[in-house]
């Protein structure tokens, strides 16, 4: 199959991120992997989309440093390849990164995406459920039982209101990912809220949600990753994994999040991802991470769900050997279709 990961910048990506796993995971198999900078699109005065990609000039590598550094090289294959003589497109456009660095970069990705999908391509994570950021307030469309108590508003009263109610709260923007302007805001802190209410609401609507101290207790927060909706297995194992904050982690401070550990999978995280399920089939969302702590599900991401690194450390599985199945098959079902089909409807099949 031919396949292309949309990325921030080629030029940045890690070795270990979940987009090379994949993308050399695919590679290995002898598939044709194109990697496609945001920058680098175009939609052509003929109605076509098209970009300046690069690939691997072989498929076999013995890892991932010597796979990303082959697609970087000079030896790399490059070219203006025609987005929709692909068979799939796999959005990975991080709302931590590339929402900071290039502001325009998720709207424009979320666009070329849907233009590649009127063309036939499979387009992954459907364009349509990235078009808001529904990682965040999905969670307002969930079942109350499976999600803190949360107020989302531009009202400086109104924050300071369910601050006092709540004790302790967690202050966050709408947009963005990976604790960047996170606030924990404890009682002896509300004096002092002001300034945290002006930082996070520069960037739009605010989030403020119940304060869950499991999440900086012992056991922390578990992120599992959904596929098609479902928790990812491959031979037996669970694509999971715990993060642990440092106690009294400081407003939300990324690095305090760094030790993860091994996790089970227990039945409160699988009702959640049970919960969660009917929305993302319903939009159409084949990837996607949960973080849950104290039986309650606080995150979901699904513009670039990350982590698989971590997941195999523990589990010491290839998960990305099962996303790639799954790939193999909704490409086989779209080609057995002639390319007329649904979609959001095989973003889950």
């Amino acid at each position: 199959m031919r396949l292309a990961f949309l990325v921030g910048d080629l030029g940045s990506e890690l070795k270990g991120t979940t987009t090379i796993r994949l993308a050399h995971a695919a590679s290995q198999r002898g598939h044709e992997v194109w990697m496609i900078g945001v920058e680098e699109l175009a939609a052509d005065p003929d109605g076509r989309i098209r970009a300046r990609a690069r690939r691997a000039p072989r498929s076999r590598h013995d890892g991932l440093e010597e796979y990303l550094a082959d697609v970087r090289g000079e030896n790399a294959i490059a070219e203006r390849i025609t987005v929709s003589d692909l068979d799939l497109l796999l959005l990975r456009l991080d709302p931590a990164v590339d929402g900071a660095l290039r502001p325009w970069a998720l709207g424009i990705g979320v666009l070329f995406g849907q233009l590649a999908a009127r063309h036939g391509v499979i387009v992954l994570n459907h364009p349509g459920s990235l078009a808001g950021p529904l990682d965040k307030l999905t969670l307002e469309l969930l079942p109350e039982e499976v999600r803190p108590r949360t107020l989302i508003t531009r009202d400086p009263a109104e924050i300071r209101a369910f601050a006092r109610e709540q004790g302790t709260v967690v202050i966050k923007p709408v947009q963005g990912a990976g604790g960047s302007g996170v606030f924990v805001v404890r009682p002896e802190e509300l004096p002092n809220i002001n300034p945290m209410i002006e930082s996070v609401s520069r960037a739009g609507y605010v989030i403020v949600q119940e304060y869950l101290p499991a999440a900086e207790g012992e056991e922390g927060e578990l992120c599992l990753f959904l596929m098609n909706g479902e928790p990812l297995r491959h031979k037996g194992r669970t694509a999971a994994f715990r993060r642990h904050r440092a106690r009294g982690g400081a407003r939300g401070d990324p690095a305090a999040a760094a030790r993860r550990s091994r996790a089970t999978v227990d039945d409160d995280a699988l009702r959640i991802a049970a919960a969660v399920r009917p929305k993302l089939v319903a939009d159409g969302v084949f990837l996607a991470t949960l973080d849950i702590a104290g039986g309650k599900l606080i995150g979901l991401e699904v513009f670039a769900p990350g982590g698989l690194a971590s997941a195999y450390e523990f589990e010491r599985v290839p998960f990305s050997a099962a996303i790639i199945d799954a790939l193999e098959r909704k490409v086989a079902h779209a080609q057995a279709c002639g390319r007329v089909f649904d979609n959001v409807a095989i973003a889950t099949m």
